[in-house]
């Protein structure tokens, strides 16, 4: 059913007041979309919130995104509470930090795009899966993985260079498991932004 009018004010005074990263009437636009959308989807949420496709179509055709494993970690921390639906609120909150969010804001949510295991750590094989997906590869090419591979390294390497003033990030490392934690990935965008999408793109493209 169809929020009042009344309702509708409600909501978005509320949002506009809890998330800072939209004023007022574009707080009210982001809501009419998600009515929109809500309406085109499924029923299966009962007019409350819409699902994992049309969130993937909308955030494709919206802001030309198309790697099915971001998004699908998009999704993920857009829906908090992790019921399988979007909800107006999680709409308005997720798309904050996805277009406005400050840079801390990007790093925790890019490192947990990265984090696909959810462990707190990007390991080799986490790098080399969000490469290999983010990269568009030939046909003719006979062996992608190598060249996905030495990407890894590189990145490892320039994470290494800034973090430890060229002393091998390994080294860092007792396990040797090349992986990399928040902190440490925090310290490598702090010095250098570029990197905040070292392991492949994940944020729309918004100029």
């Amino acid at each position: 059913a169809a929020m009042s009018r009344k309702g509708v004010k409600a909501l978005v005074d509320s949002l506009t007041r809890s998330d800072k990263h939209f004023n007022k009437s574009e707080v009210e636009c982001l809501v009419k979309l998600f009515d929109t959308l809500v309406a085109r989807a499924s029923s299966d949420y009962a007019g409350t919130g819409f699902d994992r496709t049309m969130f993937r179509d909308t955030l494709h055709s919206a802001f030309g995104m198309t790697d099915d494993v971001v998004l699908d970690r998009v999704f993920s921390i857009f829906d908090r509470d992790n019921d399988g639906s979007i909800t107006v609120v999680e709409w308005v909150e997720g798309l904050g930090v996805l277009l406005r969010g400050t840079l801390e804001e990007k790093m925790k949510f890019c490192f947990t795009i990265y984090d696909l295991n959810g462990d707190g750590y990007i390991s080799k094989e986490e790098m080399f899966q969000m490469l290999k997906n983010s990269l568009l590869i030939q046909p003719a090419d006979e062996e992608p993985d190598e060249g996905v591979k030495d990407l890894v390294e590189i990145a490892l390497k320039k994470m290494a260079i800034i973090l430890c003033w060229s002393v091998p990030f390994l080294l860092q490392d007792h396990d040797h498991d090349g992986k990399l934690s928040f902190t440490d990935f925090e310290k490598t965008v702090r010095d250098e932004n570029l990197l905040l999408e070292a392991f492949g793109p994940c944020l729309p493209d918004i100029k």
